[in-house]
């Protein structure tokens, strides 16, 4: 069975790649997961969409991330208002990767993938300044304060 991957897979490729994988494991693992799509003619135009995105998600190189560093630990204020569950400070739900990468963006940051993210204990559950780790490169990581605050 021939597949596009739309996410990255573990032993088996990018996103974007074309892949060859026996018809169980494409239809039972693959496909209903969304990792990824039948290759058909029409397919193949979405792989270069897939690809183009990835390409501006990604950093560039050591120097790239370097300059992305600078900007993160430049950011003054970032932070997300949330539902909290009473005075205590706690909240209703939590703060995800996902809440906190859309935060550094409103900021006025550079776009953050959600997967390069380092929370307290996977997710913020009170409010107050949490210390959030963005590893953009094996050898750079910036830091930067959130303030998650009751709205």
């Amino acid at each position: 069975m021939k597949l596009i991957l739309t996410a990255d897979v573990d032993n088996l490729g990018a996103p974007g790649d074309t892949v060859e994988v026996k018809d169980g494991y494409g239809r039972n693992y693959l496909l209903p997961r969304g990792l990824a799509i039948v290759a058909t003619r029409g397919a193949q135009k979405q792989v270069e969409g897939i690809r183009r995105a990835q390409e501006a998600r990604a950093v560039r190189g050591l120097d790239h991330a370097k300059e992305l560093k600078a900007a993160i630990e430049g950011l003054e204020g970032v932070s997300l208002s949330v539902k909290t569950a009473g005075d205590s400070g706690k909240l209703f739900g939590s703060v995800t990767a996902a809440d906190v990468a859309g935060a550094i963006k409103a900021a006025g940051g550079p776009v953050v993938d959600k997967r390069s993210l380092e929370l307290p204990k996977a997710h913020i559950k009170a409010t107050g300044k949490h210390q959030i780790v963005v590893n953009l490169h094996p050898e750079v990581a910036a830091k930067f304060h959130l303030n998650v605050v009751a709205a």
